[in-house]
This record gives structure tokens, sequence and C-alpha cells, in this order.
């Protein structure tokens, strides 16, 4: 299913360069920029620097001069906007419609009648979007926010907006983490020498009172018991019980 962002009337151009790097690391490439401040936003050094490597999306985004120019090969039309519209479309979740969407389409495939398209639309930053974009769009995507603060930077809206539709199209798998050996665990005898130790060093550096010894022996049995320790975590809170004893003894 394609899929667009949509820039109206952009006035920052680093909020361009940080939108196409929003793009890229959800595997997005489709950029218009509808009648933006700067013409030349598209190569400009703010622009570049905050892409921070996304220079690719930069080099196959467009700039046109009306909205009508950027919907080509679109037919699902998703505006962005903070307050709901009075005659507007309806006002959704991103992650609920999206979901539903990313659905349809799947259906739609399967009956080869794929939709041409989805466009998200974003309007100026000081503004929004204005009432007319508005209500050309089947939606209003409204991201959930604190009641007392909604103010989304733009790079900030594309990036959750871009997260929420590639999750809803499936995600990216997380990498797994390389695989460690697993060690044998120690026997029931070194970890009653272990503790052993450590009640030796306690006592030394006065944490223990061998004449009221209350219950710290038996807890640390069951804490070390709980923490099911290899040979070489043993060998690590032996040295560490040394170190303690050693110190105490001015070695």
């Amino acid at each position: 299913m394609q899929t667009r962002f949509i820039l109206i009337q952009t006035s920052h151009a680093g909020n361009v360069g940080a939108a196409a790097r929003a793009l890229k690391v959800m595997g997005f490439d489709d950029l218009v920029l509808v009648d933006p401040r700067w013409p030349d936003v598209l190569t400009r050094e703010e622009t570049l620097q905050r892409a921070s490597g996304a220079t690719d999306i930069l080099a196959r985004a467009r700039v046109v001069a009306t909205l009508d120019e950027a919907l080509d090969g679109v037919s699902h039309l998703c505006a962005t906007a903070m307050t709901p519209r009075d005659f507007g479309p309806p006002t959704r979740a991103p992650r609920e419609h999206l979901a539903g969407l990313a659905q349809a389409a799947g259906a739609s495939e399967a009956e080869a009648e794929v939709e041409a398209g989805v466009a998200f639309l974003f309007g100026p930053e000081r503004f929004g979007m204005s009432n007319a974009d508005v209500y050309r769009c089947h939606v209003a995507l409204q991201i959930p926010t604190d009641a007392a603060y909604g103010s989304l930077n733009l790079a900030a809206a594309i990036q959750v907006i871009a997260y929420e539709w590639r999750q809803a199209l499936g995600g990216f798998a997380v990498p797994a983490s390389p695989e460690t050996p697993t060690s044998p665990l120690a026997d029931a005898r070194t970890v009653s020498g272990l503790l052993a130790h450590w009640e030796e060093a306690l006592v030394d550096v006065g944490f223990l009172d061998p004449a009221a010894p209350k219950k710290l022996m038996p807890r640390l049995n069951q804490l070390f018991n709980r923490a099911r320790l290899t040979p070489e975590e043993i060998h690590i809170l032996r040295g560490i019980a040394k170190a303690m004893r050693d110190a105490k003894r001015g070695n």
C-alpha cells in the first residue's frame, strides 16, 4: 500500500530534515512538501543536518505548489489535527484507525482491489492544518497526549504517526540478542562454602555479631539459592568477601 507524508507550508527547514529521518527509520520514503517557506528547503544546510543521513529521502522528495498536486495516486487521506473540526471528518486515535485501515488494505489485496494509497497530512508548525484541508480528509488523527499540554513538534508528530502506521502494517522484528553460553549452576557444597566465607567477612567488618546473628545467614542462604549462582559468580562473590577481610585487616 503506497504511503505518502505531505507537509503543508512548512516554515522550519530543520523540521523537513527531521521528517526525512523519521520516515527513513520507519521504512517510508515518499515525502511531498506543499508550498514550503523555503523553495530550496530540500538542500538547505539545516535540512541536511537534521536529516542525519536520510539524504536519500530528501533526494526523492518533491516540492509542489498546491495540495492537489501532492495527492496524485492517493485514495485515503489522514489529517493530523489536535482540535476536532465542526463538520469535519471523524477524529480517531492513530492506533485505532490505522489498525483497521491496514486490515482493510490486506482484505482488499486478497480481493485484488487494493486502494491506491494513503497520505498523512501535516499543517504549518504555527497554526496546524487549515479547516479547508482537514475537510478534504477521510479522518483526523489525534495523537493522545496529556490534556494539560498537547503541543507536539511537527517532526515528533510525524515520527509517532510513521511508527504507528509501520506497526499496523506488521512492524519490524527486533534483532535477537546474541545467545550466551549457559554455565552450569554451582552445587550446594560450593554455595555452602561461599556462605561460610561471607559469614567470616561480615564478622570481620562488624556487620554480623556472632553472639546475636539473628536470621542474617539463613536469609543470605536463601538469597544465594534464589540467585542460582554459577561457579564464576561464586568466584566473584568470594573475591569480594576476601577483599572485605583484607581491607579490615589492613592488608
